[in-house]
């Protein structure tokens, strides 16, 4: 009987389990390049896509840097880019600092959609109390090895033309502005021209007057549209301590002018006229002051034309038969007057009428 053979039996199985190896090893590898790739998709998305993009410029305002936010690529704009738009090319950058900038809460992206070159990137916030939705387009701008840069293909400042009426100073969001200082006619700016401002958007802003000569409530203006002006005007009210001011000064001029013993008194708003001769000195007196409200013109302020009454005591003798009457008589009047103000902020009172000489 022959000798039995060895078996080839083990030859087979070891190749068998080192296929099976190599396949999963295989399988191992796909998941883990899987992995990997959907790794570097969500930290492109979470900081290299064009929502991110936004989302840092969005906090950088929300956060005051505003320094910081106009480096990030295509937010800052020259005069040539301006009037491009339509809209000022001197608009002064007095608000894009920290001290005008309120926060921004609330923000989120609501969608990110590719148009054309661009990407359409949709947020919404709460800026103050409004709730807003703004839309950027933004642009790839390079790479940095596989991840992309951006800019915004439309800058997101927005212009302000603002006109207040009442003062030439006013404040946004508590910081103080003069319009002297920000409209490119300087020291001779129009009192009632329209100042530009650039603003970030998205942003609240409120606009209040607050001096001792007027004032007026905040006026919420809200910036949510990229690279568009907007209109606002506002008025401001005298203060009553002004009022009160005027009031006295005028009360002085008008006892000041009745001190005059003359039927005219020059420069004063009232006078007596007859065509006899006078026998005695006239003597007057005020009996009705004017109540004196304000109303503002240009750079100052008027006293519309308001009612006041004198009274005269006077001899009369007639030309006709020297016969002498005296007169006690009411004499009512008009007083209007104009107030000036000085750019260090003293007021010049110029009384007037219709019987002024």
């Amino acid at each position: 009987m022959s000798p039995p053979q060895p078996s080839d039996s083990p030859v087979p199985s070891r190749r068998a389990r080192a296929s099976r190896d190599l396949v999963v090893l295989g399988i191992i590898g796909v998941l883990l390049a899987g992995a990997v790739w959907a790794g570097v998709a969500v930290i492109g998305k979470e900081f290299y896509s064009a929502s991110a993009f936004v989302e840092r410029y969005l906090s950088l305002v929300s956060e005051g840097r505003a320094g910081e936010a106009l480096a990030i690529p295509g937010v800052a704009v020259d005069s040539t880019e301006l009037d491009a738009a339509g809209l000022p090319p001197y608009a002064s950058d007095a608000l894009l600092r920290r001290a005008a900038m309120a926060a921004l809460s609330d923000v989120s992206i609501v969608s990110e959609v590719e148009t054309g070159d661009a990407t359409r990137v949709t947020v919404t916030y709460r800026a103050g109390t409004y709730q807003g939705t703004t839309a950027f387009d933004v642009v790839r701008a390079g790479q940095i090895g596989l991840a992309p840069t951006w800019r915004f293909g439309t800058s997101p400042l927005a212009v302000m033309d603002l006109v207040v009426k009442g003062s030439m100073t006013f404040e946004v969001n508590g910081f103080e502005v003069d319009k002297r200082q920000v409209s490119p006619d300087g020291v001779d700016a129009d009192p009632l021209a329209p100042v530009a401002m650039l603003v970030f958007s998205p942003g609240i802003y409120s606009v209040a007057v607050d001096t001792a000569i007027s004032a007026t409530p905040g006026v919420a203006v809200v910036s949510d549209s990229p690279f568009a002006g907007i209109p606002v005007e506002i008025q401001a009210q005298a203060t009553e301590q002004f009022v009160s001011v005027v009031q006295d000064r005028v009360d002085e001029f008008l006892v000041a002018c009745a001190t005059q013993q003359v039927l005219q008194p020059t420069s004063c708003p009232f006078g007596y006229y007859v065509q006899d001769r006078i026998a005695s000195l006239p003597t007057w007196s005020i009996v009705q002051q004017p109540a004196v409200t304000l109303e503002p013109e240009g750079a100052g302020w008027v006293i519309p034309p308001t009612e006041a009454v004198a009274h005269i005591e006077v001899d009369i003798r007639s030309i006709f038969d020297g016969s002498i009457d005296p007169v006690s008589e009411d004499v009512p009047f008009i007083v209007t007057a104009t107030i000036t103000i000085a750019p260090d902020g003293k007021a010049t009172i110029t009384v007037g009428g219709p019987d002024t000489r």
